[in-house]
């Protein structure tokens, strides 16, 4: 565990303000990327629930905006984050097919979108340890 997981897992455990996914893998990050948490809860308000249509998941924008913020924007880097991410997931990066196979499975949404969000974080840590960004 990191602290950005922590702060993560603290999002999601609040029910009002409801922190969508990419707002929970944003906020973890926004002091150490040099932005307020007001200002990463709004940027990324609009593309939690796969940008409001069930399009790209959330908490995988989310580590796309987080890997932008420190600057990581190699097209090498980011085409490895997605296949990491397709690699765990059959494949898939789009939110409505990742809650279809998760219902497949048998699990609830929350649990799901939770591991999702603390997935992308993690990975996002990951890669910004990997390119010098952070030490944590």
């Amino acid at each position: 565990m990191n602290k950005y997981y922590e702060k993560a897992v603290e999002l999601r455990a609040i029910v009002s303000p409801h922190y969508n996914c990419a707002q929970a893998v944003v906020l973890p990050f926004a002091k150490d990327a040099g932005i307020d948490e007001e200002t990463a809860y709004q940027i990324a308000a609009n593309f939690g629930a796969g940008m409001k249509r069930a399009a790209t998941c959330g908490s995988i924008t989310g580590g796309l905006m987080v890997l932008g913020l420190f600057g990581v924007d190699d097209p090498k880097i980011i085409a490895d984050y997605h296949k990491r991410l397709r690699d765990r997931h059959q494949g898939k990066l789009e939110c409505a097919d990742l809650l279809r196979i998760n219902k497949e499975e048998g699990r609830e949404k929350k649990p799901h979108c939770d591991d999702m969000v603390y997935e992308c974080v993690n990975l996002a840590a990951e890669i910004l340890k990997e390119q010098g960004k952070i030490s944590d």
